[in-house]
Order: C-alpha cells, then structure tokens, then sequence
C-alpha cells in the first residue's frame, strides 16, 4: 500500500480528480479576456440523461442541462 506522503494533494483534500480539473478549468475561463470568455463560457453549458434502473430494465430517462456553479 502507498504511503500518505504519495497521495496527490486533491485526493488528501478529499475531492476526485474531476472535481479539481473542473476548478481549474473554471478558473482558466474565467481569467480569459474578451470575446474569448463570452465564447469560452457559452460552451460550458452540460446536457445529459439520467435513468434510474428498476427490475433490470430502465425507467423513463431525466434529461438535464446543468451549468458549472462559478
């Protein structure tokens, strides 16, 4: 097993690495100038499904659109 001392400081403050690539890409955006930031943060926007799952087969999938919380 490996020690704490190997561990990457985002796991030790207890996040995945998700979580801390999507604060630097927030912070990255938000750094920009203009145009490019309009432009950047237009695209941020997410769309995707959820499905919960009963008796092995799919129930009627959520769709959501979420934006990055700034």
């Amino acid at each position: 097993m490996a020690s704490n001392a190997a561990v990457p400081f985002w796991r030790a403050a207890g996040m995945t690495y998700i979580t801390y690539s999507n604060i630097c890409a927030n912070l990255v955006r938000n750094c920009l100038k203009e145009p490019l930031k309009t432009e950047v943060l237009s695209r941020e926007k997410v769309h995707f499904s959820i499905s919960k799952w009963a008796d092995g087969k799919p129930q009627k999938p959520i769709i959501r659109s979420d934006t990055p919380e700034a």
